[in-house]
């Protein structure tokens, strides 16, 4: 008999939906698994039939084929051993077929039956209901990640036995209920702002980052406090609303950080170490994998010790930083990955760390310190807005003990600000914050007046600065100015702006 399973497999973030076909006729026995499955589908034969023994069915002894449509497109992983195993016991009339036309079939199975959990269960969930599907089989673990979809039935379920107990009388098991408070939380979230000694003027900036969605590069001496700022960026961040906080939970689906958790109610924070590699941070692999940029999404991706990062690694952030998001291309395939986040980065100003530092002198040449910045290549720094450079503090304020501004307080600030950018581009599909804006939004919210004007034309020359750096130093003023609750842009906003462009020199 043949039998016709519906499953799922994962292309970028999404998922397209596909058929487990499987043909029971007489011949020798044997299992063929034909539609371009890789190791790990290939290997789910010898688990499939472990486990369909193992779990009281009779696996049968006779010729197997199993198709995987669309038999152009790769699939990957442990996602369909439950769909094979059910297909198997239905063309083998062991379970009833009747739901496997309206339902979708995803899990790895163990060689005892049980059902394990898989990774990119949401957007599966989400492609199911898109195609109609009336409900969907997970493993009890995935259950609650499936759940966040509206109206879907979701099943979650331990075992092949209890599946096939589901087939034939689905009325004695109920859909799961999404749980409202099973949420994800990153330790990283609970730093405070308040824990940080002086340093207003790198506060400010960062207050600045977060209201607009501006990259930021803090350069100082060791033990100035940059990793310690930077840190605390999410603890002043907006929080998400349910649309970024689902696609950040879709994403972590897919990458297979989510272990059973609910929605992600937290900002990422992603920090990779300077060893990472180029594919490693924006995504790939034969069969593509978001990188850090797309893990980052909707939040922070922080670069500590910038220099020590290869400079054609860095390079990979070029387009993201403009696009807002990443291609990559294959030769059978082609994805495309959201990567609409905040760099944070921070470096010495030397190799030797001391270079401009009022205490410690610095011990390297001009010649060195030329190839230390060479790692920075100048259209990358040019997408860096607001560059800041923090000082080693005073012995008085390392040894007081009086606390700063708390992330609750700044963070209602940020949160106002944010408030009036998005009435500002509620008719806007792709932008959310004023980093985000493009040339035509900067004709219409960043007008200047003639002293404003004025001061930063001087600017452009003093600094050689590029068009884009131009860019850049009208949205951090339009950002300023909404912290001010300044409907026009106004000379003093502007020179602030044009105080974060430390790095800049003219050409």
């Amino acid at each position: 008999m043949l039998a016709r399973v519906w499953s799922a497999t994962i292309l970028g973030i999404d998922a397209i939906q596909v058929g487990v076909e499987v043909d029971v006729s007489g011949g020798l026995p044997g299992i063929t698994l034909v539609g371009l499955p890789d190791t790990a589908v290939q290997e789910s034969r010898e688990r499939v039939k472990a486990a369909i023994k193992n779990a009281g069915y009779a696996f049968p002894m006779r010729k197997i084929v199993i198709n995987l449509t669309p038999a152009d497109l790769r699939k990957e992983g442990p996602i369909f051993d439950l769909p094979i195993s059910i297909g198997i016991l239905a063309a083998s009339e062991q379970v009833e077929p009747q739901l496997l036309g309206d339902h979708l079939f995803l899990g790895e199975v163990s060689l005892d039956g049980s059902l394990r959990p898989v990774s990119g269960v949401l957007p599966i969930a989400a492609a199911a209901k898109r195609l109609g599907m009336i409900g969907i089989v997970v493993p009890k673990e995935n259950a609650q990640e499936a759940a966040l979809v509206k109206d879907l039935a979701v099943y979650g379920l331990q075992s092949i036995t209890e599946v096939g107990d589901f087939l034939a009388h689905p009325e004695k098991y109920q859909p799961v209920v999404a749980n409202p408070e099973m949420k994800w939380h990153d330790s990283d979230f609970k730093l405070d702002l308040k824990d940080v000694k002086g340093q207003q003027h790198a506060r400010r900036a960062l207050e600045i980052a977060a209201a607009g969605g501006h990259n930021l590069i803090f350069v100082g001496p060791p033990g100035s406090g940059k990793t310690l700022l930077a840190r605390r960026l999410p603890s002043i961040l907006p929080n998400m609303n349910f649309d970024e906080a689902l696609e950040v939970t879709r994403i972590h689906s897919v990458a297979g950080l989510l272990k059973g958790k609910g929605l992600v109610s937290d900002r990422p924070f992603r920090s990779p170490h300077h060893s990472a590699s180029g594919p490693s941070l924006v995504g790939g692999g034969s069969f593509p994998r978001p990188g850090e940029i797309t893990l980052a999404t909707n939040g922070v991706l922080f670069l500590d010790e910038l220099t020590e990062f290869k400079r054609d690694v860095l390079e990979f952030l070029r387009q993201p930083l403009e696009d807002g998001f990443v291609s990559i291309s294959r030769t059978r395939q082609s994805v495309t990955f959201p990567a609409q986040f905040t760099l944070v980065a921070s470096t010495n100003p030397c190799q030797c760390g001391y270079y401009g530092d009022a205490v410690q002198p610095c011990t390297c040449t001009p010649r060195q310190r030329e190839q230390y910045w060479a790692k920075l290549s100048g259209p990358l720094m040019d997408r860096i807005d607001l560059q800041v450079t923090v000082a080693r503090l005073k012995p008085d304020e390392m040894t007081r003990s009086t606390e700063g501004e708390d992330s609750s307080a700044v963070k209602k600030r940020v949160q106002a600000s944010r408030k009036i950018q998005q009435n500002r581009f509620q008719n806007e599909a792709r932008v959310n914050c004023n980093a985000q804006m493009q040339s035509r939004h900067l004709r219409q919210w960043c007008k200047l007046d003639d002293p404003s004007r004025d001061l930063l034309e001087a600017a452009i020359k003093r600094l050689g600065l590029s068009a884009r750096a131009t860019d850049r130093i009208l949205k951090v003023s339009r950002t300023i100015a909404d912290l001010a609750s300044t409907e026009d842009i106004q000379v003093v906003h502007v020179a602030e702006a044009v105080q974060y462009r430390t790095l800049d020199r003219a050409t």
